[in-house]
């Protein structure tokens, strides 16, 4: 016969080199799915995440909670408007009631809001600035376009605002113009999935 193997037949020797799963490996794969379904249950209907923790034994429990803290910091964005605003405050409480380190938790807490104010303010400042000098370029691609089409501009009002290409545009810079907040803001993340 052939010495080639199947498909199959590699996949099983692959799985027999990696062992048997230990008792940890079993409880995180069986607990922190829990744990997300349990951050979503809390972020849609606002259960009580410290009486829904209080049901599971300690060596589950870990692992629910770091399940939970995933989804939950997920949900933490920029505050665009008002319902991510609420969004970001009921994340931050549930996981706030998560973690055992609240000193370091609302140490990180202060730099995410010192750039949510900065994106509100400075960062609306600089958005409506960009957005009136695209507008202001734009229109005077759009005319003279026109113009050389048409050759008079008498009685044409031309709104780019609802131009695709403006809009597509817009999108970009406004991309480009959050990318440094949300850059700064996936550090803070970071540094709250390492937190106890």
């Amino acid at each position: 016969m052939s010495d080639r193997k199947s498909a199959h037949e590699i996949a099983m020797e692959k799985v027999k080199k990696l062992g048997e799963a230990t008792d940890e490996e079993r409880l995180k794969w069986k607990y922190t799915p829990e744990g997300e379904k349990l951050a979503v249950r809390y972020l849609k209907q606002g259960c009580n995440l410290a009486v829904e923790l209080s049901q599971y034994e300690e060596n589950m429990r870990r692992y629910i909670v770091e399940g939970a803290a995933e989804i939950l910091i997920r949900n933490i964005n920029l505050p665009k408007d008002d319902s991510a605003k609420k969004n970001n405050k009921s994340a931050m409480d549930g996981l706030k009631d998560l973690k055992s380190d609240k000193v370091s938790v609302e140490n990180v807490y202060s730099n995410m809001r010192r750039i949510f104010n900065h994106y509100m303010e400075q960062g609306e400042q600089q958005r409506k600035q960009a957005y009136e000098s695209l507008k202001t370029e734009f229109e005077a691609r759009v005319r003279q376009a026109v113009q050389q089409q048409l050759g008079s501009l008498v009685g044409i009002k031309i709104d780019v605002q609802k131009q695709p290409q403006f809009q597509e545009e817009w999108r970009k810079i406004e991309a480009q113009l959050d990318s440094q907040y949300l850059n700064l803001l996936n550090e803070y993340k970071q540094e709250l999935l390492s937190i106890s």
